[in-house]
């Protein structure tokens, strides 16, 4: 049969979209990027904040029309938004044929197939099996090496996941609920599948989790993010090794310390700090201090030299004040990140904050996010003027979707989807294929985004 895959929400959804993808064409099927001509369609969702929420909804009613005007003959819903509300989800939805949580990805073959006998190791009851079977409290699902992928990136970038879930009670997060308790991967499997992708043409790995610098914490194997950073810097083919999604009280100097010495480990950060505010800190339950931030972002800062960080942060929380937007107002300027990602608390039913009281207005979160981004695109303007006639290398990601005699490309310190890009000008296009290496001069800059020219 024809499959059709719709996936939503961050790359650690992303490869277990890929996952399924590998699974159907392994059982024989056929893949297609034409949801309109699928005989089977899947949509594997996000749950993460109210937006996440509704495109989710909005994607498998979008994709249910099909099973009226179309060839579809099943609709299957997985992921997050599955994990969290699988009765709601049939019972209001009625064309959804199957609902597979985060811990069913394996049983994706048998929901397609339709006929209850399981090609692949289901490894939980699925939702279409007889009313008063258990159902697990946590999943504890995750893919290894010989999983087979297909990925949806394009052919130089893959991320890869090294862990899966997350053992942090955050107030705003759901994600424990929906993921399950940390579990990692072993360095084996990660290094295994990490040479299959350098063999498969991909230049650029993308290391995800939860929190990767937990990564080996929970197998008693500390030191596990240095080493495995070691191994895979060593991989024939490789040429950018990236890291997203670290935890603030687990990156330790053993990591800095491979970070600074692999050469092709990106010197990237990607730190989600959620707030500068004490108060707002000690209620969201993450364990950290604007002090205690102060010293670590310096002290990685001296253990990495030229590193480039990110960060996201929350406005809005229940109780926050203007006291406290000012606190971390100061934050982002005392400390000029690279890049900033900024989003309006959204009020989650599951998680602790849900008890408070959401009492800043959503006019005013809008407000609050305008005020930290408006800083930060002015820190980030002044930083992209100073970058004006430096050389540097960029990786090339194909023609611009803007303009077809313009490349797309991307320093070491952008990641795809998330940061700005450099956009090449004065070249032939047919010149700089996707995966290749350019040095380029910096000759101006657009928003976040740098304009270059190709040096030759």
């Amino acid at each position: 049969m024809k499959i059709g895959l719709i996936s939503l929400g961050c790359p650690k959804n992303l490869v277990d979209s890929e996952v399924m993808l590998g699974l159907a064409e392994r059982a024989g099927h056929e893949l297609t990027a034409d949801a309109s001509g699928a005989d089977v369609i899947v949509v594997n969702t996000c749950a993460f904040i109210d937006r996440a929420k509704q495109e989710s909804v909005d994607a498998i009613l979008e994709m249910a029309q099909h099973k009226k005007d179309g060839p579809c003959r099943r609709l299957i819903v997985t992921g997050c938004l599955a994990e969290r509300y699988r009765d709601e989800l049939q019972r209001e939805i009625p064309e959804i044929d199957v609902v597979l949580g985060t811990g069913e990805v394996p049983a994706i073959v048998e929901a397609i197939d339709g006929n209850g006998h399981a090609t692949a190791p289901a490894v939980v009851p699925l939702v279409f099996h007889p009313a008063g079977r258990p159902r697990p409290a946590l999943p504890t699902y995750i893919y290894d090496a010989d999983t087979p992928r297909q990925l949806a990136t394009p052919k130089h970038y893959a991320y890869l996941k090294i862990a899966e879930g997350c053992d942090y009670k955050c107030a705003f997060c759901i994600i424990p609920t929906l993921r399950g308790h940390y579990r990692s991967r072993s360095a084996e499997s990660v290094i295994r599948e990490a040479q299959g992708l350098a063999a498969r043409g991909v230049r650029e790995l993308l290391l995800i989790s939860q929190d990767t610098t937990f990564y080996g914490v929970d197998r008693g194997e500390r030191g596990a993010l240095a080493r495995l950073l070691r191994d895979l810097n060593a991989i024939d083919g490789l040429a950018w090794i990236r890291l997203l999604y670290l935890y603030p009280t687990t990156i330790d100097d053993a990591t800095l310390a491979a970070m600074a010495e692999c050469d092709k480990v990106c010197k990237y950060i990607d730190l989600p700090l959620q707030h500068a505010s004490d108060a707002v800190l000690k209620r969201m339950k993450r364990p950290g201090t604007r002090q205690g931030y102060d010293r670590l972002l310096s002290r990685i800062r001296s253990r990495v030299p030229a590193v480039s960080l990110r960060t996201t942060f929350i406005v809005g929380f229940p109780g926050e004040t203007e006291a406290d937007v000012d606190e971390l107002i100061r934050f982002v300027g005392d400390h000029g990140f690279d890049h900033v990602g900024v989003f309006t608390y959204s009020h989650e039913e599951g998680t602790s904050a849900y008890a408070l009281e959401d009492d800043v207005a959503a006019a005013e979160k809008r407000a609050r996010r305008n005020r930290v981004m408006s800083l930060q695109k002015r820190l980030a303007a002044g930083r992209q003027r100073q970058r004006i006639g430096e050389r540097t290398r960029v990786l090339i990601d194909g023609p611009s979707a803007e303009h077809p005699l313009v490349v797309k490309a991307r320093l070491a310190s952008q990641a795809p989807e998330i940061d700005a890009a450099v956009y090449l000008t004065e070249c032939d296009p047919s010149s700089f294929g996707p995966g290749t290496f350019a040095e380029v001069e910096i000759v101006g800059a657009r928003g976040y985004d740098l304009l270059a020219r190709p040096v030759l």
